[in-house]
């Protein structure tokens, strides 16, 4: 299924906190980038920050966002934000309309939210990326993967790396995301079922105590009882900290189950080579 074509009409929106106005030409050089692979941005009028950190009320972030979903030219969405702010939009966004009309939506960190939102009350897949990764310090690889993947149908952006922790086989539907962002769906509607999931778990900031404490959190919703596999992306802080015990440490003595498989990616998360994880997708790893 090719997600893109040349000179398709995208949007670009700004779910949680608006960006800031000093990273104006920042913004300005990713939509010149998108205008050079043939792409055609059309932005939400709720991007740069009015009062920081917000950019707009939330009725009018989720009715702007809905806009550009309901416009038919508009072929994919991307949120270019992270931060706090995506889950105050979650009661104004028509998951009615959302479900009988899938558009590709990507996002990555407090877009978890949003994400897992969309999946959980339409079915339909979304895509865990930033595409600010176009212009970052991978940009090369970045756009070679992006096109490659979103204009001819391959796989660049979303074949990774991994290696195995406990197990050997993960396979089943992907949840999840940024561990954090995901947590603040506990107890909404908007919390996915984990039942026979993939949970997908990734972290920018935060050290062994914060990571610990969501950790339990996760097990004591019942989580890790109900997942088929756990997936971890990159946990920035704790990783270039070389923080002690390690993620991979902590989550194998928290969760204590040998027969949970789980696997490790250094190439999904917040670094420059991220890639891009389907949530609502099937995914195998052997």
């Amino acid at each position: 299924m090719y997600l893109l074509k040349k000179n398709d009409y995208i949007g670009i929106v700004a779910c949680s906190n608006g960006q800031p106005l000093a990273n104006k030409n920042k913004i300005e050089s990713l939509l010149l980038q998108l205008k050079n692979l043939n792409l055609n941005p059309i932005c939400s009028e709720y991007i740069y920050e009015i009062n920081s950190p917000f950019n707009g009320s939330a009725e009018d972030k989720g009715k702007a966002f809905m806009n550009l979903y309901k416009n038919k030219e508009i072929k994919a969405i991307f949120d270019i934000s992270g931060g706090d702010l995506a889950n105050e939009v979650l009661d104004y966004l028509d998951y009615d309309y959302i479900s009988k009309n899938p558009k590709p939506f990507f996002g990555y960190s407090d877009l978890t939210t949003v994400l897992n939102a969309i999946y959980s009350q339409t079915n339909n897949p979304v895509y865990l990326y930033q595409i600010r990764n176009l212009i970052y310090s991978d940009s090369e690889n970045q756009k070679f993967n992006f096109t490659n993947s979103l204009f001819n149908n391959k796989n660049d952006l979303f074949n990774f790396s991994y290696k195995f922790i406990q197990g050997s086989k993960i396979e089943g539907t992907v949840v999840g995301g940024n561990i954090r962002c995901l947590l603040k769906l506990a107890g909404t509607k908007y919390m996915p079922d984990f039942t026979d999931k993939v949970l997908f778990l990734e972290s920018m900031g935060g050290e062994a105590g914060l990571m610990s404490a969501f950790l339990n959190q996760l097990k004591q919703m019942g989580v890790f009882d109900k997942i088929q596999g756990l997936i971890l992306g990159t946990f920035t802080k704790m990783q270039e900290s070389n923080i002690s015990p390690t993620i991979e440490e902590l989550v194998v003595k928290i969760i204590n189950n040998p027969n949970l498989p789980i696997a490790k990616t250094e190439e999904i998360g917040h670094g420059a080579n991220s890639k891009c994880i389907v949530i609502g997708e099937n995914i195998t790893l052997l």
